[in-house]
């Protein structure tokens, strides 16, 4: 299309999901519930964390900051799903999509390389358990949360920098928030060399951090077959099965999505598959790292235990 033609908008409509009128309240009722238990569920780990004394080390640290990463990630897309399932095709200037859009991305990103962080955490209690305390000293584990988060925030002004600089020449993007794909797909110029810009920053972000998980886990997994005692090295993998269903269900959606050009995948697609790493995940992560972790759960049991004694009084 000539560029001449184009309009240029200043809001777009975000589709949301094509449900029958009468369903989009069950819809609506199911993913408020799923949200507010999200958030209550992460906002648990946080608490947890700081209130027992067992917990205070750099696993439990790094897994307080996931949680509260979450609390945002799931904020940043979760009100504009329950105002599209109430409201069905909802308007949204451009300046707050571009917004969501970054930093959708950033949390993302974030994510992904605080994950990387809780690897190589596990790989060094596991493989360096003598100098492990040293090596995750306080200053480092700030040190390494504070990166994650200015890796993340700063690799994400690029593919949303690019997106807002497109002119676009419709309106209505075919997805529940502002993300890259259903975007570029309302462009009326070539997007080609964007696709590939897009492709080699989150690649690079997701790409990297997973070789560098795979790697660290290898290592764990030689250092774990050597532990004479079968009880050993039950107790070593069960550190790392949280984590590495997390890692899975988030690696596993981002690929699908972010790999390859965008606008390669079947619009309905994207939508479904956006559903689990933006709204699932956030939801399960809690779940998971207290029902697979021996201590969470013995942290749980004695703050219980508090509550109830508290409530009983003297």
């Amino acid at each position: 299309m000539d560029l001449l033609n184009c309009t240029w908008t200043l809001s777009f409509l975000l589709a949301g999901f094509a449900a029958p009128r009468t369903l989009r309240p069950l819809a609506f009722l199911g993913t408020l519930c799923i949200y507010i238990l999200t958030l209550a569920g992460n906002l648990f780990i946080i608490v947890l964390v700081q209130a027992d004394a067992a917990l205070s080390t750099p696993m439990y640290f790094f897994l307080s900051i996931l949680s509260f990463l979450e609390l945002w990630y799931v904020s940043t897309t979760a009100p504009t799903l329950l105002h599209t399932w109430l409201h069905g095709r909802s308007p949204i200037p451009a300046t707050v999509c571009f917004i969501q859009l970054y930093v959708f991305h950033s949390l993302g990103m974030t994510e992904c390389y605080l994950l990387g962080v809780m690897t190589l955490d596990r790989y060094l209690a596991i493989c360096r358990p003598l100098h492990y305390h040293a090596l995750m000293s306080r200053k480092v584990r700030l040190w390494l949360a504070g990166a994650t988060w200015g890796a993340g925030f700063s690799a994400a002004l690029v593919p949303a920098g690019l997106t807002a600089s497109l002119p676009f020449c419709w309106k209505e993007v075919a997805h529940y928030f502002c993300d890259l794909a259903p975007l570029m797909r309302l462009a009326c110029v070539d997007t080609g060399w964007h696709a590939r810009v897009h492709g080699a920053v989150i690649g690079v972000a997701t790409g990297c951090n997973f070789v560098l998980i795979l790697g660290l886990y290898g290592g764990i997994l030689r250092a774990v077959l050597k532990l004479p005692l079968a009880a050993s090295r039950a107790k070593a993998f069960s550190t790392c099965s949280s984590h590495m269903t997390v890692v899975s269900l988030f690696f596993g959606s981002a690929f699908v999505v972010y790999v390859g050009s965008a606008g390669s995948h079947a619009e309905g697609t994207d939508k479904r598959i956006a559903l689990v790493y933006t709204i699932l995940t956030p939801f399960l992560n809690p779940i998971i790292y207290t029902l697979c972790n021996k201590e969470v759960k013995e942290a749980v049991r004695m703050v219980t235990q508090r509550i109830r004694t508290m409530w009983k009084g003297p």
